[in-house]
């Protein structure tokens, strides 16, 4: 079975990608898709197996998501585009920019991971305990499964080493809350081994993009001013 992206796409003007967390849909964009339509061709996708998008049949990983998000760039003919993503789509945009970086222009991590440590402490260990319990669920359940697979994906990925970021050679906008559930450590050292990322710290939590829209688009919005896109 092919698979395809459910998507929404509004705006005209140069791409912004936009894709979104573990468990949810591009809706989670809305404010996004509003603010940043006006001046961008806006595209938020649905990852595999979320929203409407369907799960397909092959591996339900970061790295096909990656790859998901190549072929979807091949078939719309985008060459380059502007990629924010939130959370694991912060970690896709990671892995599809250090496979294919020349389709990147420039990056908007919010609140992404190179591994799961990245997460606080009692957050992981929760999502690890809850992955465990889907997991035995699932035997019992086949309408568990996918929650397992995503709870599987938080508990066990991303795996990507600090050194691999040195082959970033993007504009790269690091983007959290204060009271994130990744560590403030694990930001900065995102932030310090991109050579050309920018740090912007907002109060909130790991929402920050819907929950404190306007300050979000704001960073955002002059960070990509600054590289003079349009």
């Amino acid at each position: 079975m092919k698979f395809e992206h459910h998507y929404v796409e509004k705006g005209t003007g140069f791409p912004m990608v936009l894709l979104h967390g573990n468990g949810e849909s591009n809706e989670y964009f809305e404010h996004q898709i509003a603010y940043f339509s006006k001046m961008y061709r806006v595209i938020a996708l649905d990852t595999r197996g979320h929203g409407k998008s369907q799960r397909g049949e092959k591996e339900f990983t970061l790295i096909q998501f990656a790859e998901d998000l190549k072929h979807f760039l091949d078939r719309k003919g985008i060459v380059k585009a502007i990629i924010l993503g939130f959370s694991d789509g912060g970690n896709i945009a990671l892995l599809f920019a250090l496979k294919y970086q020349s389709y990147v222009k420039a990056l908007v991590l919010n609140a992404a991971n190179l591994h799961p440590t990245g997460m606080s402490l009692l957050v992981h260990l929760g999502i690890r305990i809850s992955y465990e319990c889907m997991r035995l669920l699932a035997h019992l359940d086949k309408r568990r499964i996918a929650q397992k697979e995503m709870l599987g994906i938080m508990s066990h990925q991303p795996n990507i080493k600090p050194t691999e970021l040195n082959k970033i050679q993007l504009p790269v906008l690091v983007i959290v809350g204060t009271r994130d559930m990744i560590k403030r450590s694990h930001t900065d050292e995102i932030h310090k081994t991109i050579s050309k990322s920018k740090l912007v710290i907002l109060k909130g939590n790991h929402f920050i993009a819907n929950k404190q829209h306007i300050k979000f688009n704001e960073a955002v919005d002059i960070f990509l001013k600054n590289l003079k896109i349009l």
